[in-house]
């Protein structure tokens, strides 16, 4: 794949970091209602697949760091969302935990987000190809930097 590396729109890393922007611009009119952001949603969709993370499985799970995910979860606790408690074995495992406010705004959150989807791609395959794609260029990557670090 020859690209001319001195034009921005021909580079690969630009147009992913690109729709990346746009894609969460483009969420926030399905979850602007809930009085969520982005990352908010994201932590969200992970604690609704398994509530009572610990921070650091949290952190694996969305790849954010505990700097990043720290003050988002502060934050969600202030909204009401989720309820940070220590684990009784273990004071410096802090555990993430659903609140009720949160179980309830599950479905009607995943279904405005449905139907902005389904607004983006009017066919079934296209937004499943496109993920299948996107967690191939993941995992390659993945892989490529765990060659890396081992080197």
């Amino acid at each position: 794949m020859e690209t001319n590396h001195r034009l921005l729109d021909e580079q690969l890393c630009f147009s992913i970091y690109s729709a990346q922007r746009s894609f969460t611009k483009y969420y926030r009119k399905a979850l602007t209602s809930f009085r969520l952001t982005y990352p908010q949603y994201i932590v969200l969709l992970s604690l609704w697949e398994q509530d009572g993370q610990s921070v650091m499985e949290l952190g694996e799970h969305l790849d954010l760091d505990s700097g990043t995910l720290t003050p988002l979860l502060k934050r969600m606790e202030q909204d009401g969302l989720v309820i940070r408690k220590r684990k009784r074995t273990d004071e410096r495992v802090v555990l993430i935990s659903l609140t009720e406010k949160a179980i309830q705004l599950e479905e009607a959150v995943i279904s405005e987000v449905n139907t902005c989807i389904q607004q983006l791609f009017s066919d079934v395959e296209g937004d499943t190809n496109l993920l299948a794609e996107m967690k191939r260029l993941n995992e390659i990557l993945k892989n490529h930097l765990i060659k890396e670090e081992k080197r």
